[in-house]
């Protein structure tokens, strides 16, 4: 742990750090040692391919932003799917940010579908914030494609929640999804399904897309509350 902690502010970026604790509420500055992300990723598969992570993703919670950064980074470059899904259970319910939630992708994940889906089901029964956000950013990235349901929209239409970081994931993977299931995806704000919030939001967020059509955009924009 000494080790890894001191590789990491051997890579400290003062001016960086500054910078991204505007991005996070909340964060302390002690709590932060300013890494930049590619110098995170690159560090993660170091320790992978030196077999030499263990240990640090046993030691929970972290103090820094970093280390959890460095963890879910890990997490993401594990390649036997049991040991990732072991490490990723334990590690989410301490994701306390978006970054750190929405980076943690492991690519394993790719070739185990149907595994994954039993996962995310249980993951979507959180109370956790992050651990709900992480689950539909799991959907979003893996089930919107060949492997889509029109099922799993029903599911992310229905989960209510108070929480903005939430919310802000439910109008993103809707977005997504007019992008990528447009005929399947509209039927959801032409009926006001969504919340007004996560309905705004959705449309918002499609209308910057490059993925959706001229025609697309002017007809969301005609379906915002």
């Amino acid at each position: 742990m000494e080790k890894i902690e001191k590789q990491l502010f051997n890579l400290q970026d003062i001016k960086y750090r500054d910078f991204q604790i505007k991005l996070f509420p909340g964060l302390e500055l002690d709590n932060m040692i300013g890494v930049r992300t590619p110098e995170l990723r690159k560090l993660a598969k170091k320790l992978v391919k030196e077999n030499n992570y263990q240990e640090f993703l046993e030691e929970l919670p972290h103090k820094y932003f970093d280390e959890n950064q460095l963890h879910g980074f890990i997490i993401s470059e594990l390649k036997d799917y049991k040991e990732c899904i072991n490490y990723l259970n334990k590690f989410l319910p301490y994701i306390d940010n978006w970054a750190t939630c929405d980076q943690t992708s492991p690519k394993i994940f790719k070739q185990n579908h149907k595994e994954l889906m039993v996962e995310i089901n249980k993951w979507l029964k959180s109370t956790h914030t992050y651990t709900i956000r992480f689950a539909i950013g799991m959907l979003m990235q893996h089930f919107l494609d060949e492997d889509f349901k029109e099922d799993y929209l029903s599911i992310v239409a229905n989960i209510k929640s108070d929480e903005y970081y939430v919310n802000m994931m439910i109008a993103w993977y809707f977005a997504t999804s007019l992008a990528k299931q447009y005929a399947s995806t509209i039927p959801y704000l032409e009926n006001n399904i969504l919340d007004k919030w996560t309905h705004n939001k959705t449309i918002q967020k499609a209308r910057e897309s490059y993925r959706i059509s001229p025609e697309q955009k002017e007809y969301l924009k005609s379906l915002k509350i």
